[in-house]
């Protein structure tokens, strides 16, 4: 039976290796959620959006979550009701609106994303400085694969 480092030599090898990790780690950390948030791991990535970009459209919402406009709409809908954003008439477009985090959303997002983080952090201390630096080399790359 082929070793990892064997299997790893090609990038099909790579590409298979690095999908379980992330798969791993992914749920690895989102069991790391504040146990008080009730919402989907979909509607968090929703607010982490309009963290990251500000005010955005429903269409653009949509395009940064790779989901269909209608779809998007529902997963606003009910962020709105549970008052986690706020939306506001589009300035120069009638037919659009724009939606923008409300302080609930804001105050969600930072406790969630604070409690990953000190997660991963302790996680890391316990890696090698070597390892550790490895990993900051990897992070931008990772980035780009995920938002390619």
């Amino acid at each position: 039976m082929p070793t990892v480092e064997k299997i790893c030599r090609t990038d099909a090898g790579l590409a298979s290796e690095l999908r379980l990790s992330v798969m791993r780690l992914r749920r690895r950390l989102a069991n790391e959620r504040d146990p008080h948030n009730e919402l989907s791991m979909n509607a968090m990535s929703v607010l982490g959006c309009l963290f990251r970009h500000g005010e955005l459209t429903v269409g653009e919402l949509a395009a940064c979550e790779r989901v269909q406009p209608p779809s998007m709409t529902r997963t606003v809908n009910a962020l709105e009701r549970g008052g986690w954003i706020t939306r506001r008439p589009h300035e120069s477009d009638g037919r659009q609106v724009v939606v923008a985090l409300s302080d609930e959303g804001r105050a969600t997002v930072v406790a969630d994303r604070r409690r990953r983080d000190e997660w991963l952090a302790q996680r890391l201390r316990e890696l090698s400085p070597d390892e550790r630096a490895a990993l900051r080399r990897a992070a931008p790359i990772l980035e780009r694969l995920a938002t390619a």
